[in-house]
């Protein structure tokens, strides 16, 4: 790892605690339903390791990107056919093809291709499994 000094990455660097408030990292941003619309950073969260070495740049992987809220946009909702495409791709994940019992919980079905009920042979734990919907019974017929 090469050492820059501070604020050779062409960012100002902030430590942690002394950052501006209409800055936020990409977590802050989605936690506030915000994207970054784009945008570039516009600073740099240092690591908590390098609040020792002041004035050399951080370049570990755990510094974060700063973005101005001013700049962010609401995030996107999805469309109806989008929630619907998403559930059938999850339902796919989730169904087992042997009793068409769907999980919370994705299934093992490229190693196991089946349950584990299916695999042991005895009924599922009533708290893993969803209340089957029209597209179970579609699938049965």
């Amino acid at each position: 790892m090469t050492r820059l000094p501070r604020g050779a990455q062409g960012l100002p660097e902030y430590d942690r605690g002394a950052c501006p408030d209409h800055l936020a990292t990409r977590r802050q941003l989605r936690d506030l339903r915000v994207s970054p619309g784009g945008h570039a950073p516009v600073g740099i969260l240092r690591c908590a390791r390098c609040r020792y070495t002041p004035h050399w740049s951080c370049t570990h992987r755990t510094r974060a990107f700063l973005y101005d809220l001013a700049l962010g946009v609401p995030k996107r909702t999805p469309t109806l056919a989008q929630e619907w495409a998403l559930d059938r791709a999850m339902a796919a994940r989730q169904t087992c093809p042997k009793c068409l019992t769907r999980y919370y919980a994705c299934l093992p079905l490229r190693t196991q291709g089946h349950c584990d009920p299916c695999e042991l042979g005895i009924e599922p734990s009533p708290d893993t499994v969803m209340i089957p919907g029209p597209a179970a019974h579609r699938l049965a017929a």
